[in-house]
């Protein structure tokens, strides 16, 4: 089975990666182009381009895909089957219906639930207790195909969930293509009337609302991981926030008073507490502008807030 392969970021290059690992004939390997990161603004690759030059796969990086430049490099190519993994653009129908056995994409999602670019995430700011991925048949509509298979995980942070969702994804992959290739794989249709939808997040949505219960703080700050972070100003200064914890009810004679949300409660070694809309939270990881990431009790000891 001759495959071409389409994604840009580590969820997609570990399927790449697998894929590599089990043998498969790779015609070629599509990724966004090289962007400029960094304070320096030097152009990178993506993790895509860095595991398919490692196995000397031929790599290509078309600015757009509706212009005849990619369907003719994929006529070329000639594959059986188009592996799409986080790759960032919407497939245009010319090439959805070049291979033979169809265009195949992993998702981090249990579809039809989360469709869209932010789905990990959004499971994690919206407090799902399950989430998992799914491969899936391109349909022209963005992540509206028919569903091949379905595993599921127990959801926690964003950035962590990349990491233990793209190796599922990967596992799930395989089984895929094998499924494919026998014949054996199904394909039942999505119901779109229980679709949802996850759009890309965005750094309008970092800012803390502190008048949101603990619960619902917690997530906001653990779903906005690794980007864009959520943000807020405690005692005067602006800073990233990484982590933190719910502070029970009674703990501190403070929080029981009730305080404005958003108000610094205490400040000390064991992080910073803030007032919210159904008691506090304990900001324990942070990072000031032009700072490093730190716990927020050694932040503190260099950088006292006033009145703590």
């Amino acid at each position: 089975m001759n495959i071409v392969f389409m994604g840009t970021p580590d969820f997609a290059a570990c399927s790449l990666q697998r894929l590599i690992d089990e043998g498969y004939p790779i015609a070629g390997v599509f990724c966004q182009p090289d962007r400029p990161k960094n304070r320096g603004h030097k152009l990178q690759p993506c993790a895509v381009k860095q595991t398919a030059e490692a196995a000397g796969l031929p790599v290509y990086q078309p600015e757009r895909l509706r212009d005849g430049e990619a369907l003719d490099i994929l006529r070329t190519l000639s594959p059986d089957v188009i592996v799409v993994v986080a790759y960032g653009r919407i497939l245009p129908d010319d090439i959805l219906a070049l291979p033979p056995y169809g265009c195949v994409n992993v998702h981090g999602s249990l579809l039809p639930a989360y469709r869209g670019s932010a789905p990990i995430q959004r499971a994690v700011l919206n407090g799902e207790t399950v989430t998992g991925v799914t491969t899936m048949y391109l349909a022209t509509e963005m992540d509206a195909g028919d569903v091949i298979f379905t595993e599921i995980g127990d959801a926690e942070t964003s950035g962590a969930l990349f990491d233990r969702l793209a190796p599922m994804g990967a596992e799930l992959l395989i089984k895929t293509l094998r499924a494919i290739e026998d014949g054996t794989a199904p394909r039942t249709p999505q119901d779109d009337t229980k679709a949802t939808y996850a759009p890309p997040l965005s750094k309008d949505e970092s800012p803390v609302d502190w008048t949101r219960p603990r619960a619902a703080i917690l997530r906001h700050i653990y779903g906005m991981q690794p980007w864009p972070c959520a943000t807020a100003e405690l005692g005067g200064t602006p800073f990233k926030l990484f982590a933190a914890e719910a502070v029970p009810d009674g703990a501190n004679e403070e929080s029981d008073g009730r305080k404005a949300p958003g108000t610094v409660i205490a400040a000390g070694k064991r992080g910073i507490e803030v007032a919210c809309g159904d008691g506090s939270v304990l900001i324990t990881e942070l990072q000031a502008a032009g700072g490093k990431r730190m716990a927020a009790g050694a932040y503190l000891l260099g950088h006292p807030m006033e009145g703590f």
